[in-house]
């Protein structure tokens, strides 16, 4: 099943741990420590997330993917149904995402949710 679909896109965000979700700006919002990590239309025509700065700009080079509207710019990436990236790559990218707002997180949170930093060994 694509994850182009609120019940793919969701089973995959659920394995992440300490995902919550909530319906907001027509989405289906995924988040962890209350921040937004990713989120899908309601309708399944785009999925975004958050990305470093150089996988942007490689990202909105490829057909279907843009600059997500009204995240901050450069950050934030809209997968729009369709787009030249498999489901694969699309899961990597949704866990880098989430890792990133998992590593912003104090480390008071991350000790309650339960989760590590990637910057700590």
């Amino acid at each position: 099943m694509s994850l182009h679909s609120v019940k793919a896109f969701t089973a995959f965000a659920q394995s992440l741990a300490a995902t919550t979700f909530v319906e907001q700006w027509g989405s289906h919002v995924a988040k962890v420590g209350g921040k937004v990590f990713a989120l899908i239309a309601d309708d399944g025509s785009s999925i975004a997330f958050k990305v470093s700065e150089l996988s942007f700009e490689g990202l909105t080079a490829l057909e279907g993917i843009t600059q997500a509207p009204y995240f901050a710019k450069r950050q934030w990436v809209a997968v729009h149904k369709g787009a030249a990236l498999s489901d694969a790559e699309l899961k990597a990218y949704l866990g880098a995402s989430y890792q990133t707002i998992v590593d912003s997180l104090t480390r008071k949170l991350r000790a309650e949710l339960g989760l590590a930093s990637s910057r700590e060994s």
